[in-house]
């Protein structure tokens, strides 16, 4: 089959640098390429599961696992009180 592509001049240049190296005609070069392309394309690559890992939470003695989110609104009041009264001044 015969056609005429608009080729962009860095394309062009890898190419010819291809063509030089490999000692292959344009014509040669731009099939193969164009082949590995497709191939390329053809193929989707796997997807890898995501895992993560597990660890066993182990909090000190004293520390009530149930009471953690109460902890954490109560940080999260003080953090917003303190930032109030930074823009009060």
């Amino acid at each position: 089959m015969r056609t005429t592509l608009t080729i962009d001049d860095d394309v062009a240049a890898r190419i010819e640098e291809r063509r030089r190296t490999n000692g292959q005609s344009l014509k040669q070069v731009v099939n193969q390429l164009l082949r590995e392309g497709l191939r390329s394309s053809e193929r989707q690559p796997e997807a890898r599961r995501y895992r993560t890992k597990t660890h066993k939470l182990r909090l000190r003695s004293g520390f009530d696992a149930a009471r953690l989110n109460q902890l954490v609104d109560e940080l999260e009041t003080e953090e917003r009180v303190a930032r109030e009264v930074v823009l009060r001044r």
